[in-house]
């Protein structure tokens, strides 16, 4: 499994990678833009992320907008929708309207600061990513 960690904050960018990194290669963004742009470069390699944990508050391009814009990118590759990468939004806002505008926008999952790892783990098997 190859992932892409978007978050700016340090401990929980450290937190993630580590989860994750016991099931494959993890990279790192510490933004949105640098997100976007690092699952464009992986497509253009032949070797895309088949998981992003995106944090949804981050200085300059936020985890939502960087959400619309991946899917949007996969629908210019002419990937049917569901079948992209897996995306899991990892915020520390638990309110339903945050949630709820998560999954309309195309996220897979949505986990609440602070990660547990039998949460995160769901998801990776829901996703076969393990």
């Amino acid at each position: 499994m190859k992932s892409l960690v978007v978050e700016d904050e340090f401990t929980s960018r450290l937190v993630l990678q580590k989860l994750l990194g016991e099931y494959g290669e993890v990279h790192i963004a510490s933004n949105g833009q640098e997100a976007v742009e690092a699952f464009h470069l992986s497509h253009k390699e032949g070797a895309p992320y088949n998981l992003i944990a995106l944090d949804i508050m981050m200085p300059g391009m936020n985890g939502t907008e960087a959400l619309r814009k991946i899917r949007e990118i996969e629908e210019f590759l002419s990937i049917a929708p569901g079948e992209g990468v897996k995306i899991i939004m990892t915020t520390s806002l638990g309110d339903g309207k945050s949630i709820m505008a998560s999954f309309k926008d195309q996220c897979d999952g949505y986990l609440v600061k602070p990660i547990e790892k039998v949460k995160l783990l769901k998801y990776l098997q829901e996703f076969q990513l393990m």
